[in-house]
């Protein structure tokens, strides 16, 4: 955003982004030309003073804290006390939040002195004319799945989407299921190294994909219970430095985000629907909610509609019997995704990720028998999938859609070969012209 904003000015305005993990010597290049203005995570920024690539003591005059909020849950707590000790003793510091919490309490008091807090008073997400936020009353679990099945089968919701769930288990079972319909979805698994999930999310950006699924702790960086940040010992996995994968990189022209499963607090439903609606970009948000989830749905329906007390999040006007057609392939669907299939999806990304990394391709030099065994061990099938599935026949298309959706794409035509065209257009029975031929005279008998 920086380099936007200083487009016409780049002479003038030099910018350094060391936020990626890229090597340490490249970037060293970069910043030995001294830049104006320097981007980059906590622990990037310090381990670039302790190796003297950067100096701040004698030149920093402003200092930003972006995503302020997220900054303890991503546990970068002692890199920000430890790059504290390398700034000068006067500059100006900014902090950027979009809630206010303990971390930005905590954070305040560490960096701030004295402070103005400036609160904006506009809403934390775009208003109607940009952004629709729905919800939808499922009776049962199995209704969600048939629900999201039907809106994405029938693409009455079209773009590329975020599908959140609570639990990673959750992703891939959603994953599994949709798979059995032939509509291709991808998982960011925290379990994965860092490069992993960005590789995941520029494919996303890019059109591989429409539909990503994700949790709060991949997308946001999952909250740090208790009271432990640190690098001690109880130091809670969620607090690795690489947990979110949004820090630095973004989710491009997301048309909806559907919630799944319920957020588990209206602060993180907020940091979901930003996923949508950027850049004067129209969204909608749609929330799945159950029966016995109502009360947690009007925590955060009292948080959007603020003062006014205007309901924000409408119902959406979906009527569950026109595609009760369906439930019998949602069912069957359902059936083949069991606890064991989900376990050896997960297994089957790891074994994946272990066969190409490039951190162990050294290791497997020296142990051949490791990579031999990984390479031949037994195959995992995580679920069965059942091709008829993916078609969706006219006579199960809700009458009032009929003409209006089209649930599967022409599949074209093989091209023929030259040989059977050929074939085709000299066909012996038809081509056949009959040449009569003058009859030679028979030589007399001797």
């Amino acid at each position: 955003m920086i380099q936007q904003l200083a487009a016409y000015c780049a002479r003038d305005i030099r910018v350094a982004n060391v936020s990626a993990a890229e090597d340490s010597a490249s970037q060293r290049a970069v910043l030995m030309e001294k830049p104006d203005v320097v981007v980059g995570t906590p622990s990037r920024i310090l381990n670039h003073l302790q190796q003297d690539n950067l100096k701040l003591r004698d030149s920093m005059e402003l200092l930003v804290v972006d995503e302020a909020d997220l900054l303890f849950s991503f546990g970068f707590e002692e890199e920000l006390k430890s790059l504290l000790c390398h700034l000068p003793r006067i500059y100006q510091a900014f902090l950027m939040s979009a809630t206010f919490n303990e971390d930005v309490q905590a954070l305040k008091e560490l960096v701030l002195h004295n402070p103005v807090t400036l609160k904006l008073q506009e809403s934390q997400l775009p208003g109607p004319d940009q952004l629709q936020q729905f919800q939808v009353v499922c009776e049962t679990e199995e209704d969600k799945f048939l629900l999201l099945y039907a809106l994405l089968k029938l693409s009455l919701i079209r773009g590329k989407s975020l599908l959140f769930v609570n639990t990673l288990e959750r992703s891939y079972r959603l994953r599994l299921f949709l798979e059995q319909f032939s509509i291709p979805a991808c998982v960011l698994n925290g379990e994965l190294p860092l490069r992993s999930r960005c590789h995941i999310i520029s494919q996303f950006n890019q059109g591989f994909y429409d539909c990503v699924i994700a949790t709060d702790a991949e997308v946001l960086g999952p909250p740090v219970k208790g009271k432990h940040r640190g690098k001690g010992p109880k130091r809670d996995k969620a607090s690795d430095p690489e947990a979110g994968v949004a820090r630095g990189i973004d989710f491009h022209h997301v048309c909806a985000v559907l919630n799944f499963d319920l957020p588990p607090t209206p602060e993180a439903y907020i940091h979901r629907a930003g996923r949508t609606a950027r850049a004067n970009n129209p969204g909608i948000v749609l929330t799945f909610v159950l029966p016995t989830e109502q009360s947690q749905l009007g925590k955060i329906e009292e948080l959007l509609s603020g003062d006014s007390g205007a309901p924000v999040l409408l119902p959406y006007q979906f009527h569950m019997e026109e595609i009760e057609g369906f439930r019998y392939r949602c069912r069957d669907a359902m059936r083949s995704v069991t606890k064991q299939a989900i376990r050896e999806a997960r297994l089957k990304e790891i074994k994946e990720e272990l066969l190409h990394s490039e951190k162990l391709k050294t290791y497997f030099e020296d142990n051949p028998r490791d990579l031999q065994l990984l390479r031949h061990d037994l195959p995992l099938h995580p679920a069965v999938v059942k091709p008829h599935l993916g078609n969706v026949p006219d006579y199960l298309v809700p009458p009032a859609l009929r003409g209006l959706v089209h649930p599967h794409k022409k599949r074209k035509k093989p091209l023929a070969s030259k040989k059977a065209k050929k074939a085709k257009t000299q066909n012996p029975l038809r081509s056949f012209k009959h040449r009569g031929e003058k009859c030679r005279p028979t030589a007399a008998p001797s």
